[in-house]
């Protein structure tokens, strides 16, 4: 790696494309009001500003009035106030809004409801008085078994971008700054305080960087924090070529970076190497940075620097007094409104044998089973919760929704897994012979059954890996029992990430992903149950039909044989949940080798031609919608154009709904190693019933450019040649094709 003294002068040159200098840009309009701070600064209280003050906060420049930097932690909600340790204060008026997590906001597909939850997180971060947000989350999910697939936005590089540029826009235009994260290639939770990701430049820059340089570029994102792996030998904490190179130099970021928590790893790594923050603590950036400029091993100037990109921060987002904020309720109905929304068009049906659903008018009674119909989602595991007001669960939906002329039981049937922890996945219990009974005793009675199943926060969590994405708990057995007495099944599956279903498919008609779908989950998910809506939710991942089958594992890529001592996070800061403080930081540092590439999620089954479950953009409607007439505005196409697809979309039935269009590219004739498809464009519609509509898709052919690593300067590289546009449904469901050429 280049050293920063060399690369400052180089990256101040470095010139940044039109949109990303304009997003960015509005970071530097007080420059030289802050160059004057700079200058009335002492050495200690520049410092002072480049680690942490408590838990939640930096320091400002009380001597001149400048306030402490705050953060939210939760990507979908702001978090409860927090002591030492992430022990809750317990407060009782820090509440808010509890939105549907990552995964649900993805299965939307729609960057509109993406920009309104961004806002209405916006909203309360300055209702708490929080200055920036620790999200989105928006890694790729390289793994279905990963800890974090829920926080996460997609395996799919152009979904995750448009939502996150949406979250980003929303969030900041209510003047609360977002904190993009985990810059980058996170994408697994074993051993994640030491692996080392080996990844090619390509495959960095095609895949798992397009969500960050689109929130940074084009979303205008001030905040950015690094991941706590490591990247091809370096932290991300201190990796000139993430941070320096391509997030400042070529992509134009003008505001600060903050270490994950506990993830900062030495002073001249993070000084010489684009980290401003270090969380928490002071050991690196603290005295021992001070000393490290006064014995002229690291230059004041960046020092100055640093502070400069943190302030820039500040001036930008107005700072909330501590007793103006947590006044009144954070959680507002229009908050919630937009948490219903999203939730109710999250949701994926992905079987509906016979038409089992929607729910009938003759069906007066309705057996509900299984724990997670009244499991509470919006705390628990070790991420980031939500101290949320209230949370509407699926029973609880079902029961409002059903009327006086539908009767509702519930049973437990399963009883969710004990033990476990940060680090430590609970091992899955087998099925109580009581409370399968009792169960199997209310479907006989019932006209329908509606079994709620998938997972947890103890089974799907920050800090660990699922080992597997099987049904815990004995729910397949429990299934197979009910179906031997009612067959009229309905099973919900409440989940962050992808789970085995194929048991499950064959006792149960109909099946729905349901989410960790916020606060007004319950409702939207009895909105479609009961017809009141069509679903319309699209999985943002594939779901395998075995583990084996997906990339990462078959290429024997993951897991890594290493030793494991903990979580590096649970054991500095959670000993409540099985950490470690005397546990040593690393261990042997495995290696996570991406041999897979480009091929990630529906791009590896696709060109592997490899069967799947479920496949990406998979989601089925209570209509059909006929794709018809597809054309293009041109036959040929240059580097600097758009390429405009028009079609028609009818919707063939007898009530509103939703399609989501998606539009693929297949390289015809290509002379560079691809995916098979990508997805280069989508659109959620909405048709009446009857109603067709004319639509229109763009693709600018610059996105369709490729990385070419032989190149020593700027890699994106424009191959002539025939591409295939395929429109459809979802990525196993194509429906229109035309052939153009660049």
């Amino acid at each position: 790696m280049k050293k920063l003294l060399l690369f400052v002068s180089v990256a101040l040159a470095t010139a940044v494309s039109v949109t990303g200098q304009s997003k960015q840009a509005k970071l530097t309009v007080n420059d030289k009001k802050i160059d004057k701070i700079i200058k009335q600064m002492t050495l200690e209280e520049k410092v002072e500003m480049l680690h942490s003050k408590t838990i939640m906060s930096s320091e400002g420049v009380p001597r001149l009035g400048i306030q402490d930097i705050k953060y939210a932690d939760g990507p979908f909600g702001i978090r409860e106030e927090l002591g030492d340790g992430f022990r809750p204060l317990g407060w009782t008026n820090d509440s808010a809004t509890y939105f549907p997590t990552g995964s649900a906001l993805a299965a939307t597909w729609s960057p509109e409801l993406a920009y309104q939850y961004g806002h209405g997180m916006g909203v309360e971060g300055r209702l708490r008085g929080k200055d920036v947000i620790l999200g989105p989350a928006i890694n790729i999910q390289r793994l279905p078994v990963g800890g974090r697939t829920y926080e996460y936005l997609s395996e799919d590089p152009m979904l995750a971008a448009a939502l996150a540029v949406e979250y980003t826009k929303g969030s900041q235009d209510a003047g609360t700054a977002v904190c993009v994260k985990h810059f980058a290639l996170n994408n697994q939770e074993t051993n994640r305080g030491s692996v080392n990701v080996v990844a090619d430049e390509r495959t960095m820059r095609e895949l798992y960087l397009k969500p960050f340089e689109a929130a940074v570029r084009e979303g205008g994102a001030m905040v950015v924090m690094p991941a706590y792996n490591k990247v091809n030998g370096y932290y991300c904490s201190e990796n000139e070529h993430l941070l320096n190179e391509i997030l400042r130099g070529e992509w134009g970021f003008k505001g600060f970076t903050v270490s994950d928590w506990g993830g900062t790893h030495s002073t001249m790594g993070a000084a010489l190497h684009g980290l401003n923050v270090q969380m928490t603590g002071s050991n690196y950036l603290g005295k021992p940075l001070i000393d490290s400029v006064r014995a002229g091993k690291v230059p004041e100037s960046v020092v100055d620097a640093k502070v400069r990109e943190l302030l820039r921060v500040r001036f930008a987002i107005e700072a909330i007094p501590d007793e103006k904020a947590n006044q009144g309720k954070t959680s507002l109905p229009e908050q919630q409104k937009t948490a219903y929304e999203v939730a109710k068009k999250s949701v994926v049906l992905l079987k509906n044998e016979g038409g089992l659903l929607p729910i009938k008018k003759n069906v007066r009674k309705i057996a509900v089973i299984g724990r997670n119909a009244v499991a509470i989602t919006a705390n628990g595991g070790v991420g980031a919760g939500v101290k949320a007001p209230y949370e509407i669960t699926p029973l609880k939906g079902i029961q409002n929704h059903a009327g006086s002329n539908v009767t509702v039981t519930y049973s437990e049937g399963y009883t969710l897994a004990q033990g476990g922890g940060w680090g430590r996945p609970a091992t899955p219990a087998s099925i109580n012979t009581d409370l399968l009974i009792e169960a199997i005793k209310a479907a006989k009675e019932a006209d329908l059954v509606i079994f709620v199943g998938g997972t947890s926060k103890t089974i799907e969590t920050e800090g660990s890996d699922r080992q597997d994405i099987k049904l815990p708990l004995g729910e397949e057995e429990l299934v197979a029992a009910l179906s031997a007495v009612n067959p009229n099944i309905v099973s919900v599956i409440i989940s962050g990430g992808p789970c085995d279903l194929q048991k499950l498919e064959k006792y149960s008609p109909a099946i729905v992903q349901g989410w960790w779908n916020g606060m007004e989950g319950g409702n939207a998910l009895a909105d479609v149950l009961f017809g009141d809506i069509a679903p319309s939710g699209k999985l943002p991942f594939t779901f395998p039909i075995k583990l084996e089958d997906s990339p990462a594992y078959a290429m024997g890529n993951f897991p890594q044989r290493a030793s494991n001592d903990g979580d590096l996070f649970t054991n500095m800061y959670r000993q409540d949940l099985g950490g470690n403080a005397n546990a040593r930081r690393t261990n042997t540092v495995p290696d996570a080798l991406y041999t897979e590439k480009l091929l990630v999620g529906y791009r590896w089954f696709d060109t592997k031609q490899q069967p799947v479950m479920y496949a990406f953009g998979h989601g089925l409607s209570y209509v059909n919608f006929g794709y018809s007439d597809i054309k293009t505005d041109k036959s040929k196409y240059k580097a600097k154009d758009v390429i405009k697809v028009t079609f028609k979309l009818k919707n063939e039935g007898g009530m509103e709904a939703d399609e989501v269009a998606q539009l693929y590219v297949h390289y015809k004739d290509s002379k560079v190693e691809r995916p098979y498809k990508e997805l280069k464009a989508f659109k959620r519609v909405t048709l009446g019933a009857g109603e067709t509509k004319t639509v229109t898709l763009e693709i600018p052919v610059s996105e369709l450019r490729y990385w070419d690593e032989s190149k020593t300067t700027d890699g994106w590289t424009l191959e002539n040649g025939d591409i295939e546009l395929q429109l459809g449904s979802a990525s196993d469901d194509i429906r229109l094709k035309t052939t153009v050429t660049i």
